[in-house]
């Protein structure tokens, strides 16, 4: 296989897992009667949603991943993903396509969580794997994050009483 034709190949499965996740992200938030679009241009706002609870339009950036991979090349399961610090978008929204799971964060929750902040970019993680010791002042198991699920986290944010 050339070169060209597997960066080919890996941008149209990126793409694919990109799209899986605004989908799954956009069926969760409708079944909790929560409306959103897709944006049809790429500016690092990938879904808006109109948020009862606000009364406005709330902009969302999604982030997936296709599965948990070994951290740092060999370590333990982990999920993880990259976002421009400067992302336009309101909230971030994290998808684990493989188990269709899916957080929700604000920017400053974002900001405050992110594990690591290099290259005017967050990298946000967490392990799976259950025996994962992580070391650090930072939350980075997946149950960590239970509070930020995005069914819990959408009605907080978006719903209307």
């Amino acid at each position: 296989m050339t070169s060209s034709v597997r960066t080919t190949h890996e941008k149209a499965s990126s793409l694919r897992i990109g799209r899986c996740g605004e989908l799954l992200v956009q069926y969760k938030l409708l079944k909790l009667g929560i409306e959103s679009a897709p944006m049809t241009t790429d500016s690092g706002i990938d879904l808006v949603v109109f948020a009862p609870k606000a009364q406005r339009a709330v902009t969302i950036q999604v982030k997936a991943n296709d599965a948990a991979k070994p951290g740092g090349g060999k370590g333990k399961l982990a999920l993880d993903w990259w976002i421009a610090d400067d992302c336009p978008s309101e909230l971030a929204a994290f998808v684990d396509v493989s188990t269709d799971a899916a957080w929700l964060l604000t920017k400053a929750e974002l900001a405050n969580m992110a594990q690591q902040h290099s290259g005017g970019r967050f990298h946000f993680y967490m392990y799976v794997d259950a025996s994962a010791r992580p070391r650090g002042e930072f939350p980075a198991m997946r149950t960590d994050f239970d509070a930020h699920l995005l069914e819990r986290k959408a009605l907080l944010l978006l719903a209307g009483s």
